[in-house]
């Protein structure tokens, strides 16, 4: 297996225990599956751009005035 198959293959399964984890909180905490998915839903997108991210090396700010020009 390459190492990009493999990489995809993690995000893809991260994203999938988290959609769960967001399905079964939603069920027993929230009262509501698809309220639980939704919030899964935005979790697994702010990890999957988080670690692309940091795959990347585009981690902060990547300009030298630190977006303080107008």
């Amino acid at each position: 297996m390459t190492p990009a198959a493999r990489s995809r293959l993690v995000a893809v399964l991260r994203t999938l225990v988290v959609l769960v984890v967001g399905a079964i909180v939603g069920a027993e905490y929230l009262g509501s599956v698809w309220l639980g998915l939704l919030l899964g839903l935005l979790v697994s997108l702010g990890l999957f751009l988080a670690f692309e991210s940091r795959r990347g090396r585009n981690q902060g700010v990547n300009d030298d005035d630190h977006g303080v020009e107008l």
